[in-house]
């Protein structure tokens, strides 16, 4: 017997948290700040417009898979039966992995010297 999984309540918390876990605030904020503010306004409408095109394409494509096939990023690409798919599944699993260990090493500060 499967085990229930957790759904979202709302259409509204599902996609704020996959906009949150997708886009950190330096994306955000910082970034479009810093280019606008020394005359990058024309790479930033191009980013924008690559980020939105691109990234909602791809994020799009996730979605669909997985409401699919109702399994993890690995299990899912599996459930495809097609070449390098289930490397793929596993590419997106190392990224978030390595994307945390990142932050958790940016947020600890670096290590003292002795």
């Amino acid at each position: 017997m499967a085990a229930d999984r957790g759904h979202f309540s709302t259409r509204l918390g599902f996609v704020l948290a996959a906009a949150g876990s997708a886009v950190g605030l330096g994306n955000i904020w910082k970034f479009p700040y810093l280019a606008g503010e020394h005359g990058g306004a024309v790479f930033l409408v191009l980013y924008l417009g690559f980020v939105f095109t691109i990234g909602l394409s791809i994020m799009l494509a996730e979605f669909a898979i997985g409401r699919t096939t109702q399994r993890n990023p690995v299990g899912a690409f599996r459930a495809l039966k097609r070449g390098p798919w289930i490397c793929v599944g596993g590419m997106g699993v190392f990224a978030g992995f390595f994307i945390l260990s990142f932050t958790a090493s940016s947020v600890a500060g670096p290590s003292p010297t002795p």
